[in-house]
């Protein structure tokens, strides 16, 4: 597993994630779950080629039960994308790296939300 990588405990998340600026990617996952596995080396990978652009974060729901509920989480592995703290993206189950990378750009490119006033500023 990649050094990248940050592990999440109930405790720590708030601080790690919800505090955090920038992108936070979270894998919410367990031991026993085999689409889990197959997606950790490609999070490994995408820890090392986001770094300084996204954190990868990995929660282990079993031996941290507190914080899936919070966030409706009822199938694993699924993935949060956090920006600055807030829910922005949602994906459950196994993906690709490719369809991971799809995801990521996709969310990163989402800068500005136009509010009802029309003006960004």
């Amino acid at each position: 597993m990649s050094d990248k990588i940050i592990h999440l405990t109930d405790d720590s998340f708030d601080t790690d994630v919800l505090k955090a600026d920038g992108l936070t990617l979270v894998d919410f996952w367990a031991e026993w779950c085999g689409p889990c596995k197959m997606i950790a080396p490609i999070l490994d990978e995408i820890a090392e080629e986001y770094q300084g652009k996204l954190t990868v974060a990995k929660l282990n729901i079993d031996q941290n039960p507190g914080t899936a509920p919070k966030y409706g989480i009822r199938g694993i592995p699924t993935l949060l994308l956090f920006k600055n703290g807030e829910v922005a993206a949602t994906k459950v189950g196994a993906l690709s790296k490719g369809q991971l990378k799809d995801f990521l750009d996709a969310n990163r490119r989402k800068r500005f939300a136009i509010p009802a006033s029309g003006f960004l500023f």
